[in-house]
Formats: C-alpha cells, structure tokens, sequence
C-alpha cells in the first residue's frame, strides 16, 4: 500500500485498509487511489482564483468597470455571483486537501462544466470585455487575465483527469451513508438546477423572466453557467452516495446560502419578493443550506467508532 496514502488518510479511512490476514486469505493487496499531486496543485491554485474573483465582485460589486472583466449594472447580479465564487473556495480547497480521490473528486466534474461553459459565454460576449485603450490598463489585465484562466483551466483539468484515471488504486468502501428524504432532495435539486440552468444558457433572452432579479442575456448565461455547474455536483452527490465523499460540496452549499442571504439584505430592492420566482429562489437557498449542513455533520470523522 502507498504509504503516503495512509499517512495523510484520517482515522477512518485507515481503519477501512484491509490487514495482512484478509491480504494473505483473499491474495490480493489492496491500494486506495491517491489524490494526483497535479490535481491537488489544480485544485489549490483555482480556490485561490475563486477567491480573487469573489472580492472582486462579492466586496467591490458596485466597480465591476474598474475591477472586473466586464461590466455588471445589477448589484444583486454581480453579489450573486461573487457568492457562487466564493462558495466554490471551500469546494476546491477542501477537496485538494484530501488524500484520496474518491473523497476529492466531487469538485472536479462541476469545475470542468463551470469553467468550460462560462468560456463559451465569454467568448459569445466577447465585445462585452473591458479589452481596447477605452479602459484603463490595470482592467485590461484584468480582463486578459480572465479569458486566459478559462482557457487554460479546463485544458488542464482534462490532461489531469487522464492522469488521475491513470493512477493506480481503486475506492475505499463507502461507510457514511445519506437518509433517504437528503437523496430525494438532492434528485429534485440536480433537476431543477440543469433545467433552469439549460434554459438561461440556451435561451438567455426568453428564460430570463424566470429569474427574481433582472437579468441581461450575458448575466443570464453566466448564471445559468453556475446553475448546470451547481446542478452536476448535486447529481454527483447522488452517484457518490456517501456523506464522506461529499464534505467539499456541503461546506461549499452551506457557504452558499449564507452568501447568498447577505447578498439579499446588501441589495432588497434588486428582488422580486413576492413573485412566484422569488419565493421559489428562498425556499431552494433553505434547501441548499439544509442539505449541507446535513451531508457536513454525517460526513465528519466519528471519535470511538
């Protein structure tokens, strides 16, 4: 077995490596997949990316013509995605801290969709960028700086993937299961996050009356863009199906929604509170915050056990 596997490995996942006795009787040494150090490097340096551009639009959200890639006039729009950025700090770090890949893989998929996605939207966008001498220099590094992080992320996420499935080892067995209502809740939450999330992206002028705030078919997409990405890490969580596996993602749901919450008490007028949309956003933010909260404390390492 890699020892630096079991070093790194909490008590639990050391207690689940099968002995020498069960090696010798079933003759077949078992190894747990490690983290790549690739991924962990990728993971690392993107919750740092996250973070940057979550002040950017969660702290200075009323200067995204100075601070920002492009120009966000709805305040509420831009906190929202400044609280999806920072929700996703959590996410990647917590996952790149892990020793092995099946408690830090739930991070990836949704990052690689995100990043992919939001690409597409800025590059259908592209006159929409703070790029030409009409802006100061500092934005246009800015702005430069953006286009060539979602170039070359998922770029490297895709090698990195390769060499992940490459690396030999296999899944510890899953011992922290979820209740039965958090699966159903997770189910509904994937459907409604990639159906709404498809319809901004694919038809951001028509869906964007859905929304409880208004939306420009740019800020549609790219919160539609966050919607799919949020949207496949709640399916992930119902392929996974153990609370272990999921720690990232819940700590990342619960930042989320408390994000999410102040961003409203910043910006009250910016949304439409008695609109069937509006109700509908505050009962998913209490959902959100309840799934994670619930898949945190059933994922912590027990003491005794």
């Amino acid at each position: 077995m890699d020892d630096n596997a079991i070093q790194c490995a909490e008590p639990d996942e050391r207690r689940a490596v099968p002995g020498p006795d069960a090696a010798e009787e079933s003759g077949i040494a078992v190894t747990f997949r490690p983290l790549a150090p690739g991924m962990r490097r990728l993971l690392f340096t993107a919750s740092v990316l996250v973070l940057l551009a979550g002040i950017q639009l969660f702290v200075f959200t009323g200067q995204t013509s100075h601070f920002f890639a492009f120009t966000i006039a709805n305040p509420l729009a831009a906190a929202f995605l400044g609280a999806a950025y920072w929700a996703a700090v959590p996410i990647e770090a917590l996952a790149g801290r892990q020793a092995l890949w099946a408690n830090a893989r739930i991070a990836v998929p949704a990052v690689l969709v995100f990043t992919v996605l939001t690409l597409a939207v800025t590059l259908t966008h592209l006159g929409q960028l703070h790029l030409g001498s009409q802006h100061p220099a500092g934005t246009q590094i800015v702005t430069v700086a953006w286009i060539a992080i979602y170039v070359l992320v998922p770029a490297l996420m895709l090698i990195l993937l390769v060499v992940q499935a490459r690396t030999p080892g296999t899944d510890p067995p899953r011992t922290a299961g979820l209740p039965a209502w958090l699966y159903a809740v997770l189910a509904a939450q994937a459907i409604v996050l990639l159906g709404l999330g498809i319809a901004l992206f694919a038809a951001p002028a028509q869906a964007a009356s859905l929304w409880p705030w208004r939306l420009t078919p740019m800020m549609a997409q790219a919160t539609g863009a966050w919607l799919i990405a949020l949207g496949v890490a709640a399916a992930h969580a119902l392929a996974e199906r153990d609370a272990r596996r999921l720690r990232p993602a819940a700590a990342g749901s619960i930042l989320l929604a408390a994000a999410l919450a102040v961003a409203l008490a910043r910006y009250p007028h910016q949304f439409a509170w008695r609109s069937a949309s509006g109700i509908a956003y505050l009962i998913f933010l209490a959902t959100m915050l309840l799934t994670g909260a619930v898949g945190l404390a059933r994922g912590l390492p027990r003491s005794g056990r």
